[in-house]
This record gives C-alpha cells, structure tokens and sequence, in this order.
C-alpha cells in the first residue's frame, strides 16, 4: 500500500464521516471535504499523529452561498494534503488553527482581509494584506464584491 493510502486509510478508519471523502489524485497529492464542525479535529489529528507538521498555504473561495477554505498542509515525505471545509457566507465562523499551527496566522488574516471570515482564537493583530484604512465590510475576494462596490462609488476596480 502506497503512503497516500495508508494515510487515506487511516483517516477513513479514524473519523467515519470521511469515508468516501478522501480523493488521492496523483502520487503525493491527497484531497478532502470535511464539514466545519469536525474541521477541527481532523487538522489536529494530522498534526499531531500524522506528522503533517507544516501548513503550506489556505486557499479561499467564493462558492455562491458559502465560503470555502483548503488547508494544504505537508508532511516529512512531501506529500500534500488539502482539507477544504465551508461555511455559510452569511455567517462565516470558524476555529482558528494558529494554536496547532503557528505559521498560519498570516493565511488566515488573508481569509479575514480578503473574504470577510471569522476566525475565533485568531490572536490580535494588524490586518493583512489588506491596509488599516481599507473600508469595514468589503471583502475584494467575494464574487459579489467588485460589483457592489463599483456601482456604490466604492473601491471597487
């Protein structure tokens, strides 16, 4: 059994809700979709048994009624992993990861900045990317953005 599997394997044989949601698309290469509420505890399962032990990126995305995050994380023998979970673009709340992964809280000021997320135990700070006089409430990532704002006068492009 290849890495890939064996990691597949044990995923699906820890965390059932997983099963049939774990994809291996190429060598190295793992995919999931997770629920939010159990976001959580499948990212700290990794880390801590599973020695993927550095976040490599979180990609945002716009996906109509919910804000869709992909946590890449990376393990010893290069294999990446990206665990997407979603969360409702009304009310876009989630558990920060900083505390399992110090060096995402750079990542995650982005999906703060850049889609308008919420992410609880995120530590303070400056925002990021975006500056301190950016206007409250746009979010330059959200589909929906550019075209309100445009038409409001706003700082749309």
């Amino acid at each position: 059994m290849s890495a890939e599997e064996n990691i597949k394997s044990e995923l699906e044989s820890k965390f059932g809700f997983l099963a049939g949601k774990v994809r291996i698309d190429r060598p190295r290469r793992i995919f999931a979709d997770v629920e939010c509420n159990n976001f959580r505890q499948v990212i700290e399962h990794m880390a801590k048994n599973m020695n993927f032990y550095f976040i490599c990126a979180i990609t945002g995305l716009d996906e109509g009624e919910k804000l869709s995050f992909i946590y890449h994380l990376i393990n010893d023998h290069g294999v990446v992993f990206s665990l997407k979970t979603g969360v409702p673009k009304a009310n876009p709340v989630m558990q920060t990861v900083t505390d399992i992964f110090p060096s995402a809280e750079y990542y995650e000021r982005e999906v703060v900045d850049l889609f308008g997320a919420k992410l609880e135990g995120l530590p303070e700070g400056n925002r990021y990317p975006l500056t301190d006089d950016w206007p409250k409430d746009q979010f330059p990532l959200r589909k929906d953005w550019k075209t309100s704002s445009c038409e409001e006068g706003g700082v749309g492009l």
